[in-house]
C-alpha cells in the first residue's frame, strides 16, 4: 500500500515539476521574443497614444479619457461610453483600430509561437525520459 502511495506521489511530483519547467520555458521564450520585437511594439503603441491624444484634443477630452478611448478602440472593444463626433476624429479612430489590430495581432502571434516552441521542447524531453524509464 505504501509503495502505491509513494509511486503516486512521485508521479504527481514529476508532473508538477514538468509543468513548472514548461511554464518557465514559455516565459523565457515569450520575453525573449518581446525583447526582439520591442521596437515595433513601442512604435505601434506610440502611434496609438499620439493619435489618441490628437483625437482628444480635437474632441476636447482630457488626456486620461483620450488615452482610455484610444486603447479601447485599438483593442477593438469599443464600449461606446466615449465616442468621437467629428469626421476627422472618426477617420483617426479607423487608423487607431488598424494599428491596434497589428499590435495585438503581433502579441497574440508571439504568445502562440512561444507556447508551441515550449511545448515542442518539453514534448521531446518527455519522450526521451519515457524511453529511459522503460526496462
Amino acid at each position: 500500500m505504501q509503495t502505491c502511495w509513494s509511486t503516486r506521489l512521485a508521479r504527481e511530483t514529476h508532473l508538477c515539476i514538468a509543468f513548472m519547467e514548461f511554464t518557465f520555458t514559455f516565459i523565457n521564450f515569450f520575453f525573449l521574443a518581446i525583447y526582439f520585437i520591442a521596437p515595433l511594439i513601442i512604435l505601434l503603441s506610440s502611434i496609438i497614444v499620439f493619435l489618441g491624444l490628437l483625437v482628444g484634443r480635437i474632441e476636447s477630452w482630457n488626456n486620461f479619457d483620450a488615452l482610455y478611448w484610444s486603447f479601447i478602440t485599438a483593442m477593438t472593444v469599443g464600449y461606446g461610453d466615449i465616442k468621437p463626433s467629428r469626421k476627422s476624429s472618426k477617420t483617426l479612430s479607423i487608423i487607431i483600430s488598424l494599428v491596434g489590430i497589428m499590435l495585438f495581432g503581433i502579441i497574440v502571434a508571439i504568445t502562440v509561437n512561444t507556447a508551441t516552441k515550449a511545448f515542442q521542447q518539453h514534448a521531446e524531453i518527455n519522450s526521451v525520459l519515457k524511453i529511459k524509464e522503460k526496462p
